[in-house]
C-alpha cells in the first residue's frame, strides 16, 4: 500500500500525541488499586516476535493474516467500543488536552468507559488511532481490568457514528515500564488503519501505582 501523504497540520498533533501520551501512565495510575489484586499481564508469547519491526516500530503495510485488507474508511468518531473475549462493551468519550498541554483524564466517576483521541487518527481511517481506559479504581477493576489477557488474532470492534463497525485483530499485546515506553513504536504513524489499546500494567507498587503501560495492537481487518 502507497504511503498516505500527511496533513502537517495532523502531523504536528502526531508529535505532541507522542509526547503526551508517553506520560498515560501518570494519569491512568492515579486510579490504580492494590485492593483488587494485580489484572492479567501479557505473556512472552503474545509480544512481537523478534525481529526489525518489534526493535524500531515499523511495521508492514498489509495484513499478516492472509486475508485482503479491506479499504480504509472516511473518518467518523467512535462511539463504542466492543472487545468481545473479555467481555468489554462499553461507550466511548473523546479525549482532548487539558490546560497545562496535557491528555485529559478519563472521567473519574465513570472507570467503565473508554476515551478516544480526538486531535488523532479516527478508528478505520488511514493511521494510528489511540484508545485509552483505566484499568482500576480503589473501587474495584475498570474497563480494560483484563486487556492484559487478550491473545493474538482476538478482535476490538469500534462502532462508529455512520453506523459502521471498524473490527480489528490483534497483532500482538507488550508491556513497557513507563521509564522506557516506546514511543515510536506506539504512536509511529502507518498507512493502514491501526489501533492502539493502552492501559496500565506491569506490576504495583504500593504507594506509586502501576510501573508501566500494557499495549495491544491491533490493524484493521473487516467493516461491517
Amino acid at each position: 500500500m502507497p504511503s498516505v501523504p500527511v496533513d502537517s497540520a495532523r502531523f504536528r498533533t502526531h508529535i505532541a500525541l507522542v509526547v503526551l501520551l508517553a506520560l498515560a501512565g501518570v494519569w491512568l495510575i492515579r486510579g490504580g488499586s492494590a485492593e483488587v489484586g494485580e489484572p492479567p499481564q501479557p505473556t512472552s508469547a503474545e509480544a512481537f516476535a523478534p525481529g526489525r519491526a518489534a526493535r524500531t516500530g515499523e511495521r508492514a503495510d498489509g495484513p499478516t493474516d492472509g486475508r485482503a485488507a479491506p479499504a480504509p474508511l472516511p473518518p467518523s468518531e467512535p462511539v463504542r467500543l466492543r472487545i468481545p473475549q473479555i467481555r468489554v462493551d462499553t461507550p466511548m468519550t473523546g479525549l482532548g488536552l487539558d490546560a497545562s498541554g496535557g491528555l485529559e483524564v478519563p472521567p473519574q466517576d465513570n472507570p467503565n468507559i473508554a476515551g478516544w483521541y480526538r486531535g488523532g487518527t479516527l478508528p478505520g481511517a488511514p493511521g494510528t488511532a489511540v484508545v485509552a481506559g483505566h484499568v482500576d479504581t480503589a473501587d474495584g477493576p475498570a474497563v480494560f481490568y483484563r486487556l492484559g489477557a487478550l491473545r493474538k488474532g482476538h478482535t476490538v470492534e469500534v462502532v462508529r457514528r455512520d453506523g459502521r463497525t471498524a473490527v480489528f485483530s490483534i497483532d500482538a499485546i507488550e508491556v513497557y515500564d513507563k521509564e522506557h515506553f516506546p514511543e515510536q513504536k506506539v504512536y509511529g504513524r502507518a498507512a493502514r488503519p491501526e489501533l492502539r489499546v493502552i492501559t496500565c500494567g506491569g506490576g504495583f507498587v504500593e504507594g506509586k501505582g502501576y510501573r508501566g503501560n500494557v499495549v495491544a495492537y491491533a490493524h484493521l481487518t473487516q467493516v461491517k
